[in-house]
């Protein structure tokens, strides 16, 4: 195992941090509400490297309207190893029948009965991705103790 392989964190790329956030279907949308940082859990697609989210009327539309500028979170873990991907961006309330159309063939499906008729689609600014290989302090290659 080289030092590099024994790191316990990495960077994804690009295109594997949009491969990573393909492969989920909850994550967490982080906007201002009132000047006040909020975070909420959302269902979300992948749709043409932009995030597309199916929400109902409320705080997270409303945020949206004000303040456009928002951070966007999946991970997924199991007992060995994790990884996290952040997306910053611009995101704004999808409108206009043909962005409607597309948002609607995405299948984004919610996982409560309400009633989620509106869609946010973020378009990234930034995206960093992190994988994590779990172990204790003392397992850290670079222990001097």
């Amino acid at each position: 195992m080289t030092t590099e392989d024994a790191w316990p964190i990495t960077a994804m790329d690009e295109d594997e941090s949009w491969a990573q956030l393909a492969s989920r279907t909850l994550g967490r949308l982080a906007i201002s509400v009132d000047g006040n940082p909020d975070i909420f859990p959302v269902n979300f697609v992948v749709q043409r490297r932009t995030i597309l989210i199916r929400t109902a009327e409320g705080t997270k539309l409303a945020g949206v309207a004000i303040n456009q500028r928002v951070a966007f979170e999946a991970d997924d873990h199991d007992v060995a190893n994790g990884w996290s991907v952040v997306v910053k961006g611009q995101a704004r309330v999808v409108s206009g029948s043909e962005d409607i159309a597309a948002a609607e063939r995405a299948q984004v499906l919610p996982w409560t009965s309400t009633p989620k008729e509106r869609f946010i689609r973020i378009t990234p600014v930034e995206i960093t991705g992190r994988r994590f290989r779990f172990g204790s302090e003392s397992e850290h290659p670079f222990d001097l103790s």
